[in-house]
């Protein structure tokens, strides 16, 4: 049934347990993982682009380079396809999804609540409402 699944993360408890979700899923339809991590550039906005603005990027994709890898360690059992890219989290999960024609998008939940969650949204709520594929939130 499925054939290639989504897996967006940050390393966050939530992303963690997407994972296991995943790899459930994966192990029994044979589907591959593509484990996704979104190195957030939109804080960056208004921002002067100098030295510190670019060290950061680098240091948030490291990061990002260090959660992939723990994935792909972590899930032996399965075909993990590692994967950055810069951008609005939200955005690039649902350009992703659509770009590897993605049967099943499997993300936690983002743990904003309250106001924050009123401000600025949450990223999983975005991809449920705007994906064209079936979304699993993992609480």
């Amino acid at each position: 049934m499925y054939k290639k699944i989504l897996l967006p993360t940050d390393g966050s408890k939530f992303a963690k347990r997407a994972l296991k979700h995943a790899v459930f899923i994966a192990s029994k339809s044979g589907a591959e993982i593509i484990a996704l991590d979104v190195v957030d550039t939109n804080h960056y906005v208004g921002l002067p682009v100098e030295e510190s603005v670019y060290h950061l990027n680098e240091i948030l994709k490291e990061e990002a380079q260090k959660n992939l890898k723990e994935i792909e360690d972590s899930a032996e059992e399965v075909k993990i396809i590692p994967k950055i890219v810069e951008d609005s989290p939200a955005n690039e999960i649902l350009n992703v999804a659509e770009d590897e024609d993605i049967s099943i998008i499997i993300m936690g939940s983002s743990g904003k609540t309250g106001f924050e969650r009123f401000l600025l949204g949450s990223v999983a709520d975005k991809v449920v409402k705007n994906a064209k594929c079936p979304v699993l939130i993992v609480h």
